[in-house]
């Protein structure tokens, strides 16, 4: 055999043991899928309690605050897609707010030009995305207050104490978190992060000893005891705007107590016979979602074979246009009441936007018409279903991997870092990604765009896929991969979450993707195709649940690139 055909064979193996799918968990009573086993136990719990997916997902969402510092939060903000057993479907806004003295130009020198400094690892950053003013008004908590006035079940008090015991007695750090304290305290130039990790004798928590966190428990006690005000009103709120003020941030109590979440009704499209809902302005997650299923469901799949060069082309085309499309359009829509949601998530401008795609050619991605904005990494997401088969999607955020790395001492949590998903320059869009479109500009009050998609599909009106990623500005596209892999090609929910994904974003003009699951032959056709290709390891960090209605079984799957997460059912 001839050297480059033992390179194909080799090439070919690889990526079938790349894709293997390794077990998926089963359940009929209830499943909880988390970037954190931890958290996936204490929503598990509350659901053998006799709670709902709504009160199992505000539990699983404190806990992950204690147990997954660098996205779980209570410092950040986020959104829950919710779909009742009866087939009724909402969502709950609570994105972050700029607060009442930001400004279009906050971040920009005399020059007007966007400045630079270093980040909270040490590396070279614009400085939307550092210090205090980069912090939005945090949503998380009035988020899960919202949803559970209206739709929880249990007691507020005993949801959130399984975050208190975790926090006040501590939990076995997991090698991750280690490997990830160890990296912070050689990295990181903010005093609050280096001490994160710390014990009472200054020394890093080991892998495998009891993390504690005394400082955060007393918050979350707050929390317990008067809901929502004991994080917008008080003492918790009276230390934020006084550790914001002193520190040169721009956060008051009065943004504090002025910050509401929102509820507000779905993004909802079609595929086939399924229904899908998903995540309205400010996310773009829902929009840009329905667009490329749209369009995918114009495309003849029988005759386009998965991984192929025909369905990554098709796949990088379709993902080119809806995220030009976003850049364009999408902001808060409580600001830009002109945005044409209805026009992009219908069919027939599907059919006119399918129609230029060119399936031997790559199109061009032109900077002086519209543009790609960036989310952060630091997200995690979560899924939800109960015995009754209410479903939760839920995904929140601190922006970066750890937000801004700034946080009072007194508080023990960490700040987001969300004010740079805004447009930092307006009218300024460069081939690079820099947006400068009038949607998304800072004003106070304002949401920042998202990219988060949390997303239910339903069968015959009942739940049947549950489905979300963290990543930033490539959530939209794993979570469309994963459901188009479900929903186009019948995979399995773990198969479906594991299988190769790629990512373009209008803008850079390229192609990011897996390299270990995508074929050397695919790649190199699809340069001679006019893509520039990027390699990464991984993209996406999925949590799924499909509901088997035929036999009324719950099948959860964690992503394998989360070290820490996984399913649990009862």
């Amino acid at each position: 055999m001839k050297k480059n055909q033992i390179i194909a064979v080799l090439s070919f193996l690889l990526v079938l043991t790349s894709t293997v799918v390794t077990a998926q968990t089963y359940a009929k009573n209830g499943m909880v899928v988390s970037s954190s086993k931890i958290a996936s136990e204490v929503g598990r719990d509350i659901l053998k309690k006799g709670g709902n997916a709504i009160d199992a997902s505000v539990a699983t969402a404190f806990a992950l605050a204690v147990t997954l510092p660098a996205a779980g939060n209570i410092g950040g903000g986020g959104f829950i897609v919710y779909l009742d057993s009866s087939g009724s479907a909402t969502t709950i806004d609570f994105r972050e707010k700029a607060p009442l003295k930001a400004s279009s130009d906050m971040f920009l020198d005399a020059s007007g030009n966007l400045p630079k400094g270093i980040d909270l690892r040490g590396r070279e950053s614009t400085i939307n995305h550092i210090g205090l003013k980069s912090v939005g008004v945090p949503g998380t908590v009035a988020g899960l207050y919202l949803a559970h006035q209206k739709y929880g079940k249990l007691p507020w008090k005993e949801l959130v104490q399984p975050a208190i015991d975790l926090a006040s007695t501590g939990f076995e750090l997991s090698y991750a978190l280690y490997q990830t304290a160890l990296s912070i305290e050689k990295k990181s130039n903010i005093p609050f992060l280096k001490d994160y990790f710390k014990n009472e004798k200054g020394e890093i928590v080991g892998f495998g000893e009891l993390w504690q966190q005394p400082e955060l428990a007393n918050t979350l006690i707050a929390i317990r005891d008067r809901g929502r005000d004991g994080f917008y009103k008080g003492k918790v709120a009276k230390e934020i705007a006084d550790f914001m003020k002193e520190n040169g941030g721009i956060i008051s109590k009065k943004d504090l107590q002025k910050y509401e979440a929102v509820e507000r009704k779905p993004i909802e499209g079609s595929y086939k016979d399924y229904t899908i809902y998903s995540m309205p302005p400010p996310s773009s997650g829902g929009v840009a979602l329905v667009e490329m299923m749209n369009l995918m469901e114009l495309a003849n799949l029988d005759s386009i074979p998965f991984n192929s060069t025909a369905y990554t082309h098709l796949l990088a085309e379709v993902m080119r246009r809806a995220y030009a499309d976003r850049a364009e359009h999408m902001g808060d829509t409580d600001f830009n009441l002109n945005s044409p949601i209805k026009k992009l998530t219908s069919k027939e401008f599907a059919k006119s936007r399918f129609n230029n795609i060119d399936m031997s050619h790559a199109s061009i991605s032109d900077s002086t018409a519209f543009g790609q904005l960036y989310d952060g990494e630091s997200t995690t997401h979560f899924s939800v279903v109960d015995k009754d088969r209410n479903a939760v999607s839920l995904t929140y955020t601190l922006e970066h991997s750890y937000g801004s790395g700034m946080g009072s001492p007194k508080l023990g949590f960490i700040f987001n870092n969300e004010m740079g998903d805004f447009n930092p320059i307006p009218n300024k869009t460069t081939t690079r990604g820099l947006i400068g479109t009038k949607p998304n500009l800072i004003e106070p009050e304002k949401r920042m765009l998202s990219s988060m998609t949390p997303t239910i599909v339903a069968q015959n009106g009942k739940p049947y896929l549950v489905i979300g990623s963290p990543g930033g500005r490539t959530i939209i596209n794993t979570v469309f991969q994963t459901t188009l892999n479900v929903l186009g090609y019948n995979m399995p929910i773990k198969k479906a979450i594991e299988a190769m994904k790629i990512h373009h974003q209008w803008l850079p003009d390229r192609v990011v993707y897996e390299y270990d699951l995508l074929s050397p032959d695919t790649r190199r056709t699809m340069e001679q195709m006019g893509h520039k290709m990027v390699p990464v390891r991984n993209l996406g960090v999925l949590m799924g649940i499909l509901i088997d209605t035929e036999n009324n079984v719950l099948i959860g799957a964690s992503d394998s690139s989360s070290a820490d997460g996984g399913a649990k059912g009862h």
